[in-house]
């Protein structure tokens, strides 16, 4: 059954939601997790063979990007009140990068395609999953982000890494009706799934020792190891997991299908930030505790 891009997002957007009062205590999370910045791995997502052209693009012309400002680490307000987040300064950054003028208008996260196809914007920078459907109505840049499926584990607990015969009899925590738990039942045949409703039930469940290992969205896990919640009780094993047909092709920068000069730029753009150094510094800003 053909999912439409709203519902995807909306999905996802729910799934997130309770995540909400971590994440708009980031620059706490930031501050707490500087010393743990080293140890974050940076994901590449440009083949560093590639030798892309910079099409010309008029020096007079403005660009406008549209954002949301209610998903951190990705797009929210800073503590001026202005947009911030990976997807935001990666916006400005590729703008930098161009030599061309641009804006950020903050929209309704519902609203961002229907502005981009009226022209009342030129790049949607948001996280908004590339999918078939998003492909038939827009351009897209190569992915600059994706959200990869970790395993957290208990510290305390010196289990294996889950590997698919160490997981047998093994108790897992995923969310049920989640790609999580579809491709738990694909791969890790012999292990015993726990459903939950959300992931801070169980995250719960992990802390309080109730399963061996909790298999879910990287961010959320991510956000969740490096704040208070957590108490320092767990960390990351094995992974990151990108199967595309289970969990998604990741985020890129949207323009309309006639400005295919504009995304071509900006593909260009970004990969001359990720050859620079530019994305490592951003990511590491925006992500103490990596998802990868």
């Amino acid at each position: 059954m053909m999912i439409d891009i709203v519902t995807l997002v909306a999905r996802f957007r729910r799934k997130i939601k309770p995540l909400v009062p971590a994440l708009a205590a980031l620059p706490l999370i930031l501050v707490a997790g500087a010393a743990r910045v080293q140890a974050v791995e940076i994901p590449h997502f440009w083949d560093p063979r590639a030798q892309l052209e910079r099409p010309e693009l008029p020096a007079a012309r403005t660009i406008r990007f549209l954002v949301d400002d209610d998903f951190p680490p990705l797009h929210f307000p800073g503590l001026d009140g202005n947009p911030t987040g990976l997807s935001v300064e990666l916006a400005r950054a590729a703008c930098e990068r161009l030599s061309l003028t641009c804006t950020v208008q903050v929209r309704r996260f519902d609203t961002l395609l229907d502005a981009l196809a009226e022209k009342q914007g030129d790049v949607v920078a948001a996280a908004i999953p590339i999918t078939t459907s998003l492909r038939q109505r827009f351009a897209v840049t190569k992915p600059y982000f994706k959200i990869p499926a970790r395993f957290a584990v208990r510290k305390d607990r010196n289990l294996p890494a889950p590997e698919a015969k160490a997981l047998q009899g093994k108790a897992i925590a995923v969310l049920g009706g989640t790609a999580h738990e579809a491709y738990a039942k694909a791969f890790m045949a012999g292990a015993d799934l726990k459903p939950y409703l959300d992931l801070p039930a169980a995250q719960a469940a992990l802390k309080a020792g109730e399963v061996d290992y909790l298999f879910a969205d990287g961010l959320g896990l991510a956000l969740w190891i490096g704040g208070e919640d957590s108490g320092g009780c767990c960390d990351f094993s094995g992974g990151p997991y990108l199967e595309s047909r289970f969990f998604g092709e990741g985020i890129g920068f949207i323009t309309r299908p006639e400005d295919d000069n504009l995304r071509r730029a900006l593909d260009f753009a970004l990969q001359q930030i990720a050859k620079e150094g530019k994305y490592a510094e951003l990511y590491l800003r925006f992500f103490p505790v990596g998802p990868f």
